[in-house]
């Protein structure tokens, strides 16, 4: 229990400090000018890992610049975008779950029944990955409240 209250605790702490490495569009996370801080959102699903993409292959949606590895990834976002894109606007899972719009870590990610769900450090993927189907549906309840809101008037 001490131990949960300890990651509770800092957990909280990213919160409150959550909106600071975000942009100002209020329903995507955007680090350096890009979504995902530059990682292919194609690889997580062909390759199972976090791969960083090339200014050379990039395409923009929903207001977004999005990175690849290939053309042939570009390309297969750009056919089907919601597909490849993360949930919750590519702000932490974990912190959706709790009401917050939280940076992600690239690396810390899952695609659980074909969708990208990604987190803010290892600890938030250990939180998320004890409840998955509870943190989800938490996720998607607050995020039809939170969607709109900026990150740092959560």
């Amino acid at each position: 229990m001490r131990i949960l209250r300890s990651l509770f605790a800092a957990f909280a702490l990213l919160c409150a400090l959550g909106g600071l490495a975000c942009a100002d569009q209020v329903s995507n996370f955007v680090k350096d000018g890009v979504a995902i801080s530059g990682a292919d959102p194609v690889a997580y699903f062909t390759m199972n890992k976090s791969v960083i993409g090339t200014a050379d292959f990039t395409t923009e949606w929903n207001g977004v610049t999005w990175r690849f590895t290939s053309a042939a990834n570009r390309d297969a976002f750009k056919a089907d975008p919601a597909k490849y894109a993360p949930q919750f606007g590519g702000y932490c899972t974990t912190g959706t779950a709790f009401g917050k719009k939280i940076p992600i870590d690239p690396t810390q990610f899952r695609v659980i029944d074909g969708k990208l769900y990604l987190n803010n450090s290892a600890a938030a993927q250990s939180v998320f990955l004890k409840d998955v189907p509870g943190m989800i549906a938490k996720a998607n309840k607050n995020w039809t409240t939170i969607e709109t809101v900026p990150a740092d008037k959560l």
